[in-house]
């Protein structure tokens, strides 16, 4: 690629990255939208809660936004891995894992978390096909079917909650011994949400699809779908690199406008928020183009 100066660099080119240089490519601004091609809903077999792609798959909402965004000219796309950032005078140095580095006025971090699976035989496997993140996304398609949430303490508690709104026939497991309150566990048994805390030796499953569990001390547990919340991390380290800062969850501080704590750097998506959606990643990321393309028209003017 010849060009190595931007007006923006957006990290990360999936849905929320898409959308943001969408706006800044419809404000004729010069933008490289740098991608691996490996978003983390990869493996799911359907997206939902989006109006107008209600039940595509996550790849062809992604090509559809691609072809969508490639028709403006002043976009260019880098398949490639960051894997450094830092603040020059002019603005930004963006380095990719070939050393190739590139230069912009402003950054976009669109580039997602990484999910951190844990050590039960199976689990990677169903993640995002049953073993799953989301009601929203997810949950309308196993409405009233044998349900499980693997998860603990006050976390749990809050999302049997939800869930519970969507099957009735639901089973709480904390993998070990559970953290929740007193009140907290007489709330699940007046709710007849099922308690359990042996720990898990593998998830069965079948092409992804979940059959049951199996724990430590041999026992069983059919099932059809398992709500999982895990731990994940930043897929770039904003924190180390550029001195972005965290919340307490991990994820990237942003304001209402999508601005980190550093001038210059805004970022969208689910490296952002607990709401984890196409919907909500596409509109934060049509909103942070929109965002930066003003905060360049006031400084040129």
């Amino acid at each position: 690629m010849e060009n190595k100066n931007f007006d923006v660099i957006i990290i990360g080119g999936s849905y929320s990255g898409l959308s943001a240089g969408m706006s800044l490519g419809r404000s004729l601004r010069n933008v490289l939208i740098i991608d691996n091609g490996k978003p983390c809903n990869r493996q799911t077999p359907h997206s939902h809660n989006f109006v107008t792609h209600d039940g595509k798959t996550p790849a062809e909402i992604a090509k559809l936004a691609k072809e969508d965004v490639e028709k403006y000219d002043t976009i260019q796309f880098y398949n490639g891995m960051v894997v450094k950032t830092k603040k020059t005078t002019e603005g930004f140095e963006v380095e990719i894992s070939s050393s190739e580095k590139f230069y912009a006025k402003k950054l976009i971090i669109a580039s997602g978390v990484k999910d951190m699976m844990p050590e039960i035989p199976g689990f990677a496997e169903c993640w995002g096909i049953s073993v799953i993140h989301c009601p929203y996304c997810h949950g309308y398609e196993v409405k009233n079917e044998i349900t499980g949430i693997l998860s603990n303490g006050d976390m749990a508690y809050e999302f049997s909650k939800l869930i519970f709104n969507l099957t009735k026939n639901l089973t709480l497991f904390t993998n070990g011994k559970a953290s929740l309150s007193k009140e907290q566990i007489e709330k699940l048994n007046q709710n007849k949400i099922i308690l359990n805390e042996d720990e898990i030796k593998e998830i069965k499953h079948e092409n992804g699809v979940i059959q049951k569990l199996v724990f430590k001390n041999d026992e069983e547990v059919s099932l059809q779908a398992l709500y999982a919340k895990i731990p994940f991390e930043q897929n770039i380290n904003v924190s180390a690199d550029l001195g972005c800062e965290l919340t307490e969850q991990g994820f990237i501080k942003v304001d209402m406008m999508q601005k980190t704590n550093i001038p210059g750097v805004f970022a969208c998506g689910d490296n952002v928020t607990m709401m984890r959606s196409v919907a909500n990643a596409v509109a934060q990321g049509n909103f942070a183009g929109a965002v930066v393309n003003k905060e360049l028209s006031d400084e040129e003017f």
